[in-house]
């Protein structure tokens, strides 16, 4: 009647192979029973069936009459509850027989349940395999050099909210060599491992790999002392308590380093009904972003042609479409360190073209690894990371522009802003030369020849913040002329392109919109209609 998780625990116990069909492994059951099995084998039996079929108790008569073998066992007279009559001895949900290390006296102990009508409502959950076949998520950042204990569940051993299960593991020299030679390596003056014994903590989940996820409550000792779980955890919410992130636990300086004693792991948890979780053990070498930097740039650069085609595809005309996008601008600054650009490379899962610098990337998540792409704010995982052709050549041959702008045949162009002050330096010249301004507004500035101090100039409307986007549009809509310290001589015309509004004003053309040589004389803040007739198109 046993199911194929019943049959696995049981072949495990009796220390057979457990893999393979249920067929296969009803077979290898039934010959270990019929090669003659030891009595704790014919009792695991027994505590499988009773926890898959629990047996109800009727009344309490039959009650009474066990509750004093309970007791007799434990040869103390304290009062003690039939749950934990026998020290050391967690009992199991329903009534079992709990199968006894040798070191204890008592072979085997009858424990059972004080609440049978209880356990008659509420059937014993199923038990999960001892070894899931779960897979982690791998970690970037560690490479696994061996399993010291591989998946293993977290097991239920009693009704009780609080669980705890002890698990054992042992070093060869050749591991414990690796872990000692590896100590003092990181920058930074800290003393640490480089190779290291890893906890890592999951939900017993098989259907895809796991990211690191701690059960409720968790406690953690190794060796007997005491391992503090990294980081704070998360203030109650409604006073219940919260969760912490889970992540990898580095255990190695509470491990013996030695090959002759093993090392104990405890945990406790409180359990939770319908999560199941698992743990395991690895050890591992810690590597720096730099050395996943060298890994990323061996994996090779993408063929320029690939983002070409990206390009192409972004640009083609969609027919269903009233709006045409004709260009893409995409900006060479990395929108991490706001720097240019020096190792372009984005995820394979983005849509976007604009890069991030591959340096920063790795830096930030090897501090907090949350690998999120910092354009899009989608999952770049490490695996999915490439370094972007296009844009290397792109920046190789263009190294004085922040921003560029890519056409529909996937060619390109640099997007150069001329952002210098035109300046005007004696009041016998007549024309004012008009730059070509590409996106940011230009600034004129008249100054007097024969004052010689320096004008500042200082151009309020490039790189507006969004806070100044929602003033109100009259502000930025206007010509004005700054009086600096009171000096008439001093003037700051500030020139916006986008629909200016001067009224009653005849426009002139550019080309003999002239600036009278009186200019500089004017005392009042300026308004006067031949400098307001500039005509509006002086940019072009």
């Amino acid at each position: 009647s046993f199911r194929v998780s019943e049959l696995q625990v049981l072949l495990g116990f009796a220390g057979r192979n457990k893999s393979g069909r249920k067929h296969d492994l009803l077979m290898r059951a039934l010959h270990l029973l019929k090669s003659g099995c030891s009595p704790a084998v014919q009792i695991k039996i027994r505590e499988l069936y009773r926890r898959r079929y629990p047996r109800t108790i009727e009344g309490l008569s039959d009650l009474s009459a066990i509750k004093p073998a309970v007791f007799n066992l434990d040869n103390s007279s304290s009062p003690v509850e039939p749950d934990l009559a026998v020290a050391g001895i967690h009992p199991l949900p329903s009534t079992s027989v709990t199968p006894q290390s040798p070191s204890s006296p008592v072979s085997s102990v009858l424990l059972q349940d004080t609440k049978p009508h209880f356990e008659m409502q509420q059937p014993s959950p199923p038990i999960p395999p001892v070894h899931p076949d779960v897979q982690l998520k791998s970690l970037p950042f560690y490479d696994v050099l061996d399993v010291l204990i591989k998946p293993t569940s977290l097991v239920q051993s009693n009704i009780q909210r609080f669980q705890e299960k002890f698990f054992i593991f042992a070093l060869t020299p050749q591991q414990v060599r690796e872990i000692c030679i590896s100590r003092d390596f990181l920058p930074g003056g800290r003393r640490d491992y480089t190779v290291q014994v890893q906890l890592r903590l999951c939900l017993a989940e098989t259907s895809c790999p796991q990211e690191d996820n701690y059960p409720n409550s968790l406690c953690i000792k190794v060796n007997g002392k005491l391992f503090p779980l990294p980081g704070y955890a998360p203030p109650p919410k409604n006073g219940i308590e919260q969760k912490r992130p889970g992540r990898p636990l580095n255990i190695t300086s509470l491990v013996r380093l030695s090959s002759a004693v093993p090392n104990q792991i405890s945990i406790s948890w409180a359990s939770e009904i319908g999560k199941n979780y698992s743990m395991s053990v690895y050890l591992v070498r810690q590597l720096t972003s730099a050395m996943l930097l060298q890994r990323l740039k061996m994996k090779g650069i993408r063929n320029p042609d690939h983002s070409r085609a990206l390009i192409k595809e972004k640009l083609t005309a969609d027919p269903d479409s009233e709006i045409a996008t004709t260009s893409l601008r995409v900006s060479l600054m990395c929108p991490l360190g706001k720097m240019r650009l020096t190792i372009p490379c984005r995820a394979v899962t983005c849509t976007h073209l604009q890069c991030f610098d591959a340096a920063l990337y790795l830096q930030m998540n090897e501090k907090k690894p949350t690998w999120i792409c910092p354009v899009c704010d989608k999952k770049a995982a490490y695996e999915s990371l490439i370094l972007d052709g296009l844009f290397m050549e792109i920046l190789n041959e263009c190294s004085d522009v922040d921003e560029i702008k890519f056409q529909e045949d996937g060619s390109w162009c640099p997007m150069r802003p001329k952002k210098e002050a035109v300046k005007v330096s004696s009041p016998q010249c007549t024309k004012i030369e008009s730059s070509s301004v590409v996106s940011k507004p230009c600034s004129v500035t008249v100054a007097n020849e024969a004052n010689k101090k320096k004008v500042d100039v200082i151009d309020l409307t490039i790189e507006s913040s969004s806070d100044e986007e929602e003033d109100p549009p009259a502000k930025r809509k206007c010509i004005f002329m700054s009086e600096t310290q009171g000096s008439p001589t001093k003037g700051v015309l500030m020139y916006q392109p986008p629909t200016v509004r001067v009224p009653s004003v005849t426009t002139v053309d550019a080309a003999t919109a002239a600036i009278p040589p009186s200019l500089t004389d004017y005392p009042v803040p300026f308004h006067h209609p031949p400098i307001s007739s500039i005509s509006s198109d002086l940019p072009g």
